[in-house]
């Protein structure tokens, strides 16, 4: 799949700024999803990549004002090469968008579940589904790059026996029955997706910081950077190691920091400098908004 490539910058449409929103996946991929739930516009522009680098490269080259990409999934866990990504494109995180996933298994009209002999989906989506689909082993699954893209074949080629899973939106906009609904183990499956774009387009108010950062080969340097968070009364929401791929064995933390009321990304800036190297404020953002449905 080719990226939908408009014209550069934002565009007006009767008056109504048009904002272009790059993301990875198809129309009615979970990424849609949540870009449009995040901007609250109808008419939002999606601007669908195949990979999560052609959607940074989409946003690095000016062809859309955001991008928006999944960083983690309560079930999945993390998803290590796009902190890389992020944190080599030069952009800059703007905020957080927490999106309950519901998967659904969905075919062509006038099918049951015993006529399907094939499923299509992305792999992440078969690992959140596999309680169910142990139930049928006799159907073969295939893994595609997109839940959406797996749906949209399926109505184009009109194929019989086959069924994807994807969002409810994927089902309506390719016209798919969803033979089962909500088929994800873990019912409380969220996927937190983080907002991108250039850095004058961001908050320096915000109440979450993203930083990354290396320390040395010396017993309790990682400690001592927790010890100073602490100090400050900043909550650390998460953490995450990632390979510098130097071949040295070397590793960059990711840490999200929930900010206290006196405290801002300058100020840890100047506390970590010296018990940290190659120190990088990723964004301040707002925090996104928790999701307790069970």
């Amino acid at each position: 799949m080719k990226a939908r490539v408009p014209e550069r910058g934002s565009f007006f449409l009767s008056n109504i700024l048009i904002m272009k929103i790059a993301i990875q996946g198809e129309a009615g991929c979970f990424h849609e999803v949540a870009a449009r739930q995040y901007f609250k516009y109808d008419d939002v522009v999606i601007v669908p990549c195949s990979t999560f680098d052609l959607t940074l490269n989409t946003l690095i080259g000016g062809y859309a004002d955001f991008a928006v990409m999944a960083i983690e999934n309560a079930r999945s866990g993390s998803i290590l090469y796009n902190y890389t990504l992020i944190r080599e494109s030069g952009m800059k995180i703007l905020g957080e968008h927490n999106l309950r996933i519901k998967q659904n298994l969905m075919a062509l009209y006038g099918q049951s579940i015993t006529d399907i002999k094939e499923i299509r989906t992305h792999p992440i989506a078969f690992a959140q589904c596999m309680t169910f689909l142990n139930k049928y082993p006799e159907m073969t699954l295939i893994e595609s790059d997109d839940t959406a893209g797996s749906a949209r074949i399926i109505s184009e080629k009109k194929l019989k026996g086959v069924a994807a899973i994807a969002s409810s939106n994927a089902a309506e906009i390719y016209g798919l029955d969803i033979i089962a609904p909500g088929i994800e183990t873990y019912k409380q499956n969220y996927t937190r997706f983080l907002v991108i774009g250039s850095e004058d387009k961001g908050n320096t108010r915000g109440n979450k910081v993203s930083i990354c950062f290396s320390t040395g080969h010396k017993p309790g340097s990682l400690a001592a950077v927790l010890v100073k968070l602490a100090e400050l009364q900043i909550n650390l929401s998460k953490i995450q190691s990632v390979p510098r791929l130097n071949g040295e064995w070397e590793y960059l933390f990711y840490l999200d920091l929930e900010l206290s009321k006196n405290v801002n990304s300058d100020i840890i800036r100047r506390v970590l400098d010296k018990y940290t190297s190659n120190l990088e404020i990723l964004g301040v953002y707002l925090k996104g908004d928790m999701l307790y449905e069970s």
